[in-house]
């Protein structure tokens, strides 16, 4: 079982000053789900090489078991640090794709040509794709076989206009998760803010916030393994 993780490259919050990037609990986490059931991972980035890390995520009061496994993992570390460049990726060669967010994806994976296209392809071959918390963003300019939106009658979550509200990034970012997956006619959920709520729709996988990020990859593999 080969799973490719797709992480942004991206590390500015709009013009506010403040960085931005993956978020490493929803790395972390799907991370070890996937390697502690036997997964091959890769993971890839647009620019390849070590991806950048919201700081926010990077706190105390942020940090997890998987957080913390991490930080002692140095074999994990050099796997983040040389990420392969996604220009290179082919879709042929795994069986499932995982997205973590932070919101760094909202301003380059939803438009990089070379995400849309891996998607559309691994999508056509009926491979698992999954995304968490922002990085449903990613879907924002996929299509489908026929030309409609990738997400279009798809049952789909992702992180809520009200979890964004209560991080007052509503008007940084470059556009509301929720409110692009309803606008691209997908059939959106949601759970109580900040719970974990994954929903499923045949081989797309999609979780709602960073406490959604284990139970999504987990969701993965029974969705490789049914």
């Amino acid at each position: 079982m080969k799973v490719l993780m797709v992480l942004t490259s991206h590390d500015k919050m709009g013009d506010t000053g403040h960085k931005t990037g993956f978020w490493l609990e929803e790395f972390a986490a799907p991370y070890y789900t996937f390697k502690d059931a036997g997964a091959l991972i890769t993971v890839a980035s647009p620019a390849g090489g070590q991806p950048p890390l919201d700081p926010n995520s990077d706190t105390d009061d942020a940090q997890t078991d998987a957080t913390r496994r991490f930080k002692d993992d140095k074999e994990a570390q050099h796997v983040l640090a040389t990420t392969t460049r996604l220009s290179e990726v082919v879709a042929d060669e795994y069986d499932a794709i995982f997205y973590p967010g932070g919101h760094g994806p909202l301003w380059d994976l939803a438009n990089d040509r070379d995400s849309i296209r891996l998607i559309e392809t691994a999508s056509a071959q009926n491979k698992v794709v999954s995304a968490v918390c922002h990085a449903p963003g990613v879907f924002k300019n996929v299509k489908d076989a026929s030309g409609e939106a990738f997400v279009k009658g798809r049952k789909v979550t992702g992180f809520t206009n009200s979890e964004e509200e209560a991080v007052q990034l509503t008007d940084v970012v470059p556009f509301l998760v929720e409110d692009m997956l309803r606008e691209n006619g997908g059939v959106y959920s949601k759970g109580d803010d900040w719970a974990s709520y994954v929903v499923t729709d045949g081989r797309l996988i999609t979780g709602q916030n960073p406490a959604s990020s284990e139970a999504a990859a987990k969701a993965v593999l029974n969705a490789l393994t049914a």
